[in-house]
């Protein structure tokens, strides 16, 4: 039965990570970390439930396959183009950088230089899922240390690609640059090969499996494609990895990325999820015991590189303090990725087995602090940011009163001074990113560069004579600190702040918000209105639900037991309206009478006047006819004046 062990192994992986990643969840904590925490349990170094991973590591294998496919996915080729200067600085600066650093360290301390190369591309890695997914959990994509942080994760998935190739030159012991250059330039040649065969024939097939319109046919061929890519790169001396990320990279441009995204990731989370999992398996919990200090120094190190390096080149961009430490923080554990580098090394000779042992459980315990380092990133950033405070700094915004500070110049700051422009209010621009900055500026906007929380960059934006103070940015905390100065130094002033989630609202108005527009309500304001409308209710009734919500600060919909609040709406429904029809060329009643067309016996609505030629036709004879440009006015209940507005347009079932 030695055969079926692997059944038995996925029941024990499944059976202790549910509770484990439903315990996590309660205190919002990523399952990713759940997965790891699970393998340390049951593995062989824990409670000994698995001792044979053999079996696991190839599911995991698959895992990666599947997580570079579906990055490829999302990547695309022009989405690399748009953002290939922040790559190129951010990205490609912040791997070079990590590597030569660490590898300068590990050969001063006696390593040989190629092991100690590839030990800085193990830790020049960061984990795109983990940093991903806290950031989602905190509403912080969109904020410029979280911009910063997604380019610099996807340059990283990318830079594993030429990691792999270069894996079998490091293992040479000596090489040379050329030696180095030409190995790349053949492997390049490869996969551009592999990418023009890929981008010749995928579409093709896809085209003709969609075209069967069996859905099981195009999953499977989709499989097919991916695993084929890969398994064609493994033959030519590669990595499955490289051609799976090629597969998703070629499809990612097709019609059809969408359908094959949706059909592969459920595949995906499944495979990854044991990918995680034997990871935490391979972590020798003794090792750590014999050597837990140096494994705390070793963690440590590893958190303040990657933080200083990330630091440096941040500022370097002319980012604030506050932001390059946060987007540090948020990059300084090591990468899933650093795994999949570390069990090729393993086969390569470029990493004993303690040096492995040392790395896994350091780089464990980095992704298990990501979440504690990345909720304290920003207070810490904050603060750290405050020790440097801008002497001498001219007021800028002197000169202006009762104009309007407009922070953060995305779509809405954009918007806004576009109305305010346009009615000649005066205004002064704070944004943080300083090619933002430095476009505008050459549009003859008025806008400076500086971060909101610092009450110097307040100042400088004439805070102490605006008369309104717009928060129009996606990063909570610096909204909330920026909010709290701003009332501080000006009490006056009325604010007006953003933000993404309702439950925001209570403690924004604590901190002096006069309006919090917060765009989840916003949005179902909208969706109810269009709803309401389509029932005809009146446009009086719909400003009145809409203005009492906003009234109440949204609470009407965030509390229970409040809906006697609002009109009844039946009885609106059950109640007569007016409504009007305009009759175009096309429409199939033109040159009908009015007892031709018989709306009143079909429908049950009646035609109360017909507007024509600017003059109005009150209560019209049966024989009136019915024009080209006519605007009809009728009168019904909800029902009767949709079917009447059916049967006009002639739609009659």
């Amino acid at each position: 039965m030695h055969q079926f062990t692997i059944i038995k192994e996925i029941v024990i992986i499944l059976l202790v990570s549910l509770p484990i990643i439903y315990l996590l969840k309660k205190i919002n904590v990523p399952s990713i970390l759940g997965f790891l925490a699970a393998g340390m349990i049951i593995g062989p170094y824990g409670l000994h439930l698995i001792s044979d991973i053999e079996n696991i590591q190839v599911m995991a294998e698959v895992g990666v396959i599947l997580l570079l496919f579906t990055i490829g996915l999302e990547v695309s080729f022009s989405s690399l183009v748009k953002m290939r200067r922040m790559l190129f600085y951010a990205g490609f600066f912040q791997i070079v950088f990590t590597i030569l650093f660490t590898a300068l360290i590990f050969y001063l301390f006696g390593i040989q230089l190629n092991k100690a190369i590839f030990y800085g591309m193990l830790v020049s890695l960061s984990s795109t899922a983990i940093v991903l997914k806290l950031l989602q959990d905190r509403d912080e994509l969109e904020t410029p240390f979280g911009r910063i942080s997604i380019v610099i994760l996807i340059f990283q998935d990318l830079a594993v690609v030429p990691m792999l190739i270069l894996l079998p030159i490091l293992s040479g012991g000596s090489f040379t640059i050329s030696k180095i250059l030409l190995q790349l330039f053949y492997a390049a040649a490869a996969i551009a090969v592999i990418i023009l065969l890929a981008k010749f024939l995928m579409p093709k097939v896809l085209y003709q499996l969609a075209r069967l319109k069996i859905r099981e046919a195009f999953t499977v061929g989709t499989i097919l494609l991916l695993l084929g890519t890969a398994y064609l790169t493994h033959l030519i001396g590669l990595s499955f990895a490289i051609g799976a990320f090629i597969a998703g990279l070629i499809l990612s441009e097709s019609d059809f990325s969408h359908q094959v995204t949706a059909d592969i990731l459920p595949f995906k989370d499944a495979f990854n999820s044991i990918f995680f999992v034997s990871i935490g398996l391979l972590l020798n919990l003794k090792f750590v015991y014999d050597y837990f200090f140096l494994m705390i120094a070793l963690t440590v190190g590893i958190i303040l590189l990657k933080t200083s390096v990330v630091l440096l080149l941040i500022k370097a961009m002319k980012y604030p303090f506050r932001i390059a430490i946060i987007a540090g923080l948020s990059l300084s554990q090591v990468g899933e990725f650093s795994f999949v580098l570390s069990q090729s090394g393993l086969t390569f000779n470029l990493i004993g087995h303690d040096f492995y042992n040392a790395f896994l459980a350091a780089s464990i315990f980095s992704m298990l602090l990501t979440p504690l380092l990345i909720k304290f990133a920003p207070m810490l950033g904050y603060g750290a940011g405050g020790l440097k405070v801008s002497k001498g700094k001219a007021e800028l915004g002197h000169g202006l009163t009762n104009h309007v500070i407009i922070v953060g110049f995305g779509l809405n700051g954009k918007n806004l001074a576009r109305v305010l422009k346009e009615t000649g209010i005066e205004y002064i621009v704070v944004e943080i990113n300083p090619e933002t900055v430095k476009e505008e500026k050459s549009k003859g906007e008025n806008i400076i560069y500086g971060d909101s929380t610092r009450e110097e960059i307040l100042h400088a934006a004439g805070i102490r004579n605006a008369s309104v103070i717009v928060f129009a940015i996606s990063d909570p905390f610096a909204t909330k600190v920026a909010l709290k100065n701003a009332k501080r130094i000006n009490p006056e002033i009325y604010s007006v702040v953003r933000t993404r989630y309702t439950k925001e609202i209570d403690e924004l108005r604590v901190l002096g918000a006069n309006e919090v527009i917060p765009e989840e309500f916003e949005t179902s304001l909208q969706i109810f209105s269009k709803v309401l409308e389509r029932f005809h209710i009146p446009l009086n009734i719909i400003m009145k639900q809409a203005a009492l919500l906003r009234g109440e600060s949204y609470s009407l919909m965030r509390e229970e037991g409040t809906a006697a609040s609002l009109v009844n709406l039946n009885e609106i429904l059950a109640a007569g309206l007016t409504e009007t029809f305009y009759v175009d060329e096309n429409n199939i009643h033109v040159g009908k009478s009015m007892k031709g067309l018989n709306l009143r016996a079909e429908t049950g609505v009646t035609i109360i006047a017909i507007v024509r030629n600017d003059k109005t036709i009150t209560n019209p004879s049966s024989d009136e006819k019915i024009l080209e440009k006519d605007t009809l006015v009728i009168t019904g209940t909800h029902k009767t004046v949709d079917d009447a507005m059916n049967y006009l347009s002639g739609n009659v079932n």
